[in-house]
C-alpha cells in the first residue's frame, strides 16, 4: 500500500445526482486521502450539502472567479502534501483500486504527474465511447521529452479529470496558469516534460467518464482548444500541431462506428468538421469580435477578463 500523502481536489458547479456516487467511490478506495477538498462555484443544487455529508472540505468561491487555472492552483496550494489529485465532478472511480494506483506512479521520483484511464459511462453513445477508447488505451506508458518526436502534440495529452501532480515539480514549472480558457492539465504536462519530468499514463488506474455532445456543443469545445493553442503557441512550436492527431482520430472513429453504430457515421461526420472549423476558428480568435467569441466559446465567463 502507498505510503505517499496525498489529497483530492474536486472543483464543483451544480454536480447534480451522479455527484453523489462519485463520493461513495472514494469511500470504498483502498487508500485514505488527507483531504477532499470541494471547490464549489455557488452552486444551486445540493452540490455543496453533499460534499460536507461526506466529510468534504467545501471551499466556496463566487462563480464569475472560476478558473480552470488558477482555481486547481488554488485547491494544490490549500493542502499540504505530497501529491494533489484532481477529479472533476461527473466521473465516478472504477474500482476500490483506482487512487492507489495512480498515486503508486509516484514512487518514481522523477514523475511529475500522472493520469488514469477513463472508461465510458454505461449510457455512452458509440461517438463519446469511442472517444474514451481511443485516448485511453489498455496499456500504460511513461512519457518523457524524448517522446516528443514519436508523439507529437500527444504527448502533452493529460486530463484533469482524473490526474495527480507531484507539488515540488508542479511548483518547478510555476503551477497552472492562472487565466486559460481550459487545458490547464496540458499546460502543465508540456511545462514538465519541457523541464525533464515524466508524466505517466497509468492504464490500470480507472475512472468512468464520458459525454454524449452534442455538434454544437463539439464547435464550442474546439473553439476554446483552438484558443487555448493560439495563445499558448509555444506548445506547438515544441511538440508539433494537432491536425495529425485528428486525422487519425477520424479514421478510428469511422473504423469504430462501423462496427458499432452505422447510423452514428452522419453525425460523426458533421461533428468532425464542425470541430476542425471551431478549432481553426479559435486559432484565429484575435481577429474576431468579442462578442462573436463569447457566442462560439463554452467557457463564456473568460471573456469577461480576456478581450
Amino acid at each position: 500500500m502507498s505510503n505517499i500523502g496525498f489529497s483530492l481536489i474536486i472543483p464543483t458547479l451544480n454536480a447534480g445526482s451522479s455527484f453523489e456516487l462519485l463520493l461513495q467511490s472514494i469511500n470504498k478506495q483502498n487508500v485514505v486521502p488527507k483531504q477532499i477538498i470541494v471547490i464549489d462555484s455557488e452552486s444551486d443544487d445540493d452540490t455543496a450539502n453533499i460534499a460536507r455529508k461526506y466529510g468534504c472540505n467545501v471551499i466556496p468561491i463566487n462563480r464569475r472567479d472560476f478558473n480552470h487555472g488558477a482555481t486547481r492552483q488554488f485547491g494544490a496550494e490549500y493542502t499540504d502534501v505530497d501529491v494533489v489529485v484532481f477529479l472533476t465532478q461527473d466521473i465516478i472511480l472504477a474500482d476500490e483500486n483506482s487512487l492507489e494506483k495512480i498515486i503508486d506512479c509516484f514512487h518514481d521520483p522523477a514523475v511529475g504527474a500522472a493520469y488514469g484511464r477513463q472508461l465510458p459511462h454505461k449510457n455512452a453513445l458509440p461517438i463519446g465511447a469511442h472517444a474514451r477508447l481511443f485516448n485511453y488505451p489498455p496499456d500504460s506508458r511513461v512519457k518523457t521529452l524524448d517522446n516528443a518526436q514519436e508523439l507529437g502534440i500527444k504527448a502533452t495529452f493529460i486530463s484533469n479529470s482524473f490526474a495527480a501532480y507531484r507539488k515540488a515539480a508542479l511548483k518547478e514549472v510555476g503551477g497552472f496558469p492562472d487565466n486559460v480558457i481550459l487545458s490547464e492539465d496540458t499546460y502543465v504536462a508540456a511545462k514538465m516534460l519541457l523541464a525533464g519530468w515524466k508524466v505517466y499514463y497509468c492504464a490500470e488506474a480507472q475512472v468512468y467518464h464520458s459525454h454524449n455532445y452534442s455538434v454544437w456543443q463539439e464547435f464550442r469545445r474546439y473553439f476554446d482548444i483552438g484558443v487555448f493553442h493560439g495563445r499558448e503557441h509555444w506548445i506547438r512550436t515544441a511538440f508539433g500541431q494537432a491536425e495529425g492527431e485528428g486525422f487519425r482520430y477520424v479514421v478510428s472513429e469511422l473504423k469504430y462506428l462501423w462496427a458499432n453504430g452505422k447510423c452514428f457515421i452522419p453525425k460523426a461526420c458533421l461533428q468532425n468538421l464542425c470541430k476542425f472549423l471551431g478549432y481553426k476558428l479559435g486559432l484565429k480568435e484575435k481577429v474576431l469580435p468579442l462578442w462573436l467569441k463569447k457566442k462560439m466559446s463554452m467557457n463564456k465567463r473568460y471573456w469577461d477578463s480576456w478581450k
